[in-house]
């Protein structure tokens, strides 16, 4: 089993309530985590909603910035309880802070994962990497002048990035006027010898790409997008729940499991209290099973 030392965690009232003057997490690394030396070298960061920093043998990567205030954009049409103003929440951690990292990486370029805000607001030279060409030309069309395309063996500052794939709704609904918004979805994966390999899983459903990717990398950490998002009209979700928390746990016994992408959008259909009823029902091991407030980090 792969342990991780938590780090002090912004309480649940600050995050929600202020946008700046919040601290950094800190905290003390955990000895037997990282690598051969023994000290932690992955930091993993829940911001809100899908966006993550990824603090990987010493190289910061922001993923899927959403970055604007609380209520800046309306509800997604078509999803349930659209009437909500998106997002939901504000932003844990100061902008800044938020943006202090060395590459952008955007799964895919739905608001929620790439916002008006972050394209305002992130420097136009930070090297970003894309899922495809489609995807780099929009994010070219929106100033950047450094985006790349994630490959099977993209480097960067000697750290090796995967793009794993992945369907973002069911076959109903990618067969369906939906699948078109819906879209090309992917997720990626960190790796470098010596540290621990992390596996984001991105908007996708359970797929055999998730089983696939979890079986060649062998991840050490895996985060999935477990908000359940729901679109009217269509059974089942276009992202993951809890039961693939429970999935997760049993493909990859010695894995650390983290949910994402929850509470902060206005059709995500599960919160952070049902996965971790979820997880003691079934007396998963909270240790490995990890559901974190926004602002909260850990190492490994």
């Amino acid at each position: 089993m792969h342990f991780f030392s938590p780090l002090t965690q912004v309480t649940a009232a600050t995050a929600l309530a202020l946008l700046a003057g919040c601290a950094t997490p800190t905290g003390t690394a955990d000895p037997q985590s990282g690598a051969a030396s023994g000290t932690p070298t992955v930091r993993v960061q829940q911001i809100r909603n899908a966006t993550l920093k990824i603090e990987y043998a010493g190289t910061r990567f922001l993923v899927d910035p959403m970055l604007a205030k609380k209520g800046a954009y309306p509800g997604f049409p078509g999803t349930y309880n659209s009437e909500l103003r998106n997002p939901l929440v504000e932003l844990p951690l100061p902008l800044d802070e938020v943006m202090r990292a060395d590459a952008v990486i955007v799964t895919h370029t739905h608001l929620d994962h790439w916002d008006d805000a972050a394209k305002q607001s992130l420097p136009k030279s930070i090297p970003v990497f894309a899922q495809n060409e489609t995807d780099a030309q929009a994010i070219r069309k929106d100033g950047f002048t450094d985006v790349r395309v994630l490959g099977a063996t993209t480097e960067f500052k000697g750290v090796r990035l995967a793009k794993t794939g992945g369907q973002h709704g069911n076959d109903a609904m990618m067969a369906s006027p939906a699948g078109a918004l819906l879209g090309h979805v992917s997720g990626i994966v960190f790796q470098r010898p010596g540290h621990k390999t992390v596996y984001i899983a991105g908007d996708t459903i359970w797929r055999p790409e998730v089983d696939q990717a979890i079986r060649t990398y062998q991840p050490d950490v895996i985060v999935l997008n477990t908000g359940y998002a729901r679109l009217q009209g269509f059974d089942g979700s276009i992202i993951m729940g809890k039961d693939d928390l429970s999935r997760a746990y049993q493909a990859a016994p010695r894995a650390s499991i983290i949910g994402s992408h929850m509470e902060a959008v206005n059709h995500m259909m599960q919160s952070r209290a049902d996965l971790r009823a979820h997880i003691k029902a079934n007396g998963m091991d909270a240790r490995r099973v990890l559901v974190p407030e926004d602002g909260q980090a850990y190492q490994f």
